[in-house]
């Protein structure tokens, strides 16, 4: 690779200063991932310093680095997942620390001990119930077993450091626990929704005959694709903040039980509908390239856009933060299916059209009939029942 010039080593670092600058920027301006890192930070290095402080003035020097290290161990995104590593933690630091204890009370410190030692560690260390931290087991033991040469002095050191740690980085989460964000995820699924919303109003333009650019319905297809991912990063940041709600010391939000997991569900349900409204485009992209939307009869444009916008309306009262009335939206998509129903039997009947637009219009009309029955089936899960 060639090597940079100085202009590029310039522009580069005043890009990463600039990036971080602006990072902080946004944690200081409001709520948002970048402040809870930031936070998170700030934490991880009040705690691990406080460990090491305390480690150092009650504990030997050989183990007061497991101090610090458990703090940050202790510090996770959640409440919930911090009390999980910190066990998951501690419990590969006794296997560890008893295997090294038993091996060299056993058989001594020897070479062939600790490749022993190394091999029982690392099988141990495979189990389910250490999680992440299943390397935990093999470098405590060889801590345990090196340094310490097995003695149960220096183990009970050991395990006390690691008390300090987690207690250090257990109690700086306590007093400042990662802030809630439900409504924050409530509203990122509601502007996917109205994102989608959008789109389908811009589409029903299209079959009105009011826009038909091209080139926008191609960018609208790279759209979905930015939409489904968008889908993705929703799906996660939920599933976060309903971990956040595990052993959260603050007191739960009004319905935050309830709103999440129909969050979540809201997303699933966007994820599904999405599939037919890229056939949907496709098939609009389709007619207005080969131009055989100029041919689709003037009544069948009118009802099939007006079905988009009903489409539109419905998905929108899906989104929202607040509880959809089942009743008005099993209203809305009753009497949209009603005219589906409708419009399909009118299409059936006319004989007098070319083959290609009988095609045309039984794609679109299956296109729509998918998004409908999308938005009712999942209609149930994200709305009270009555």
């Amino acid at each position: 690779m060639p090597t940079p010039t100085r202009d590029e080593v310039r522009s580069r670092v005043r890009a990463a200063v600039t990036g971080k600058i602006e990072y902080l920027r946004r944690a200081a301006h409001g709520p948002g991932s970048e402040r809870d890192d930031l936070i998170l930070v700030i934490k991880s290095v009040v705690a691990a310093m406080a460990a090491w402080v305390i480690a150092r003035y009650l504990l030997p020097p050989t183990v007061s680095t497991f101090a610090p290290f458990t703090a940050l161990v202790a510090l996770q995104a959640t409440v919930y997942r911090s009390v999980r590593e910190c066990v998951q933690y501690l419990l590969a630091m006794a296997a560890g620390a008893a295997l090294a204890a038993s091996l060299a009370a056993v058989a001594g410190i020897h070479g062939w001990t600790f490749g022993l030692l190394t091999l029982i560690a690392l099988f141990l260390g495979r189990s389910e119930r250490f999680g992440q931290q299943g390397t935990q087991v093999a470098i405590i033991g060889f801590f345990a077993f090196s340094s310490g040469q097995g003695r149960i002095d220096y183990i009970g050191h050991l395990a006390a450091s690691v008390a300090v740690g987690a207690l250090c980085g257990l109690t700086a989460h306590l007093l400042l626990a990662p802030a809630r964000h439900v409504h924050h995820r409530q509203q990122a699924v509601a502007d996917l929704y109205a994102a989608m919303s959008r789109r389908l109003d811009d589409l029903a333009e299209i079959l009105e005959g009011n826009d038909a650019d091209t080139q926008r319905i191609r960018h609208w297809r790279r759209d979905w694709r930015k939409l489904a991912a968008s889908c993705e990063r929703i799906r996660k940041t939920i599933d976060t903040e309903i971990e956040n709600s595990r052993f959260h010391p603050r007191r739960t939000v009004d319905s935050a039980d309830a709103a999440l997991p129909r969050a979540r569900d809201a997303v699933t349900v966007a994820e599904r509908t999405m599939d037919h409204l890229r056939s949907l485009t496709r098939t609009l992209d389709y007619a207005l390239d080969s131009r055989e939307i100029e041919n689709l009869p003037e009544s069948f444009r009118t009802a099939s856009s007006s079905l988009l916008r009903r489409a539109a309306t419905a998905m929108q009262k899906i989104g929202q933060v607040s509880l959809t009335d089942s009743g008005q939206l099993d209203d809305l998509i009753d009497d949209a299916t009603a005219e589906l129903d409708r419009v399909e039997r009118q299409e059936r009947a006319a004989t007098d059209a070319a083959p290609v637009v009988h095609t045309l219009q039984g794609t679109l009309l299956t296109d729509i009939g998918r998004v409908l029955a999308e938005l009712r089936s999942g209609r149930q899960d994200l709305t009270p029942k009555s």
